[in-house]
């Protein structure tokens, strides 16, 4: 495979040339890229080469080969660009271009000719699925990645769902949250965890946007630094998983951002469950861990327009929206 790519409408840029991926060899070109564009984008994130390698490791819907584009001015990577699919719980296909651009080379025409190849790409992908399901692209850029949110808004895509990210502060009181009788919260042994993934898939059915974590997915978590089940709040009716709440403490990110964040993510209660405090219950747990485990604030993301009202829910355990990110959605033709 010819190695240089021609893009129809680049720009007219001396040195600028474009081409496939390389491989590992790419992956210090991806985190250098990914860290120039962080604080212009205002999106905090610490993401290193082993990261990505653990990353392209699990890859599904894509290959890299043929779905990734990287830019060079003189030999120099700024800019590289990846689609890959999905196919959702409600029949729709999803085609999820992204990319990161070195902020030296906004501006030029560079983001646009190659988000354009990554539609063209997502056409040729979607043409091997089902024809009468319904395709999107779709893209969730953060509220401050304004160059991004541009380039989005240009070629069609509006906001079709909103992500709101929340703090809260582990210094404030805790309120009062007892459990539901008849549950009890257990220490998380190896042969639950395969339960807890099972029973998390069946509780997020019920979710705009819903979609099964692949066995991929799966192993790929159990690889990841943050992938602590010691932390988690697991509820128990029985032998029956009835919610959870995946706790995690990223050291990296707290170590770059010079603060003691732990996450309450990953918050779910199965059906049966629902209605009776356990959610409530299981993140004040959470938050009262974290405290006395040294920590200073929690942290969470969540739909904005969830069926069960979390925003409200985790504002009154003491929750505060501190960002957004935009769900961008355009129809594939």
């Amino acid at each position: 495979m010819d190695n240089n790519i021609t893009l129809p409408n680049a720009p007219s840029i001396p040195g600028l040339a474009f081409r496939r991926f390389r491989g590992e060899a790419d992956y210090p070109h991806m985190a250098a890229i990914i860290a120039a564009c962080k604080v212009v984008d205002g999106v905090e994130r610490s993401t290193s080469v082993e990261d990505i390698a653990r990353n392209y490791r699990h890859l599904e819907n894509c290959n890299p080969q043929t779905d990734m584009l990287f830019a060079e001015v003189d030999g120099q990577a700024i800019a590289y660009g990846r689609i890959y699919w999905a196919d959702m719980a409600d029949g729709s296909y999803l085609y999820i271009p992204f990319g990161f651009l070195h902020p030296e080379w906004r501006g030029m025409g560079i983001g646009q000719a190659m988000w354009e190849a990554g539609e063209d790409r997502g056409r040729a992908i979607a043409a091997g699925h089902s024809p009468e399901a319904p395709k999107f692209f779709h893209s969730e850029p953060y509220e401050t990645e304004k160059a991004l949110i541009r380039l989005l808004e240009s070629r069609g895509y509006r906001p079709a769902r909103y992500e709101t990210h929340m703090v809260r502060d582990l210094s404030l009181p805790f309120p009062e949250a007892p459990m539901p009788p008849g549950l009890e919260v257990r220490p998380v042994k190896p042969e639950h965890i395969r339960p807890i993934f099972d029973g998390a898939n069946e509780a997020f059915r019920d979710h705009w946007g819903a979609r099964d974590e692949s066995e991929e997915e799966f192993k790929a978590h159990q690889e990841s630094p943050i992938f602590r089940p010691e932390l988690w709040k697991v509820a128990w009716d029985g032998d029956q998983m009835a919610g959870v709440v995946h706790n995690f403490v990223d050291e990296k990110e707290n170590a770059e951002y010079k603060r003691k964040r732990g996450y309450t993510e990953g918050i779910c209660v199965r059906r049966p469950w629902r209605k009776r405090g356990l959610a409530r219950s299981l993140i004040v747990q959470s938050m009262k861990m974290f405290k006395e485990m040294g920590m200073t604030e929690t942290a969470l993301s969540t739909d904005s327009q969830n069926i069960s009202g979390s925003v409200r829910l985790y504002e009154w355990c003491g929750y505060r929206k501190v960002k957004q990110q935009i769900i961008y959605r355009k129809p594939l033709d």
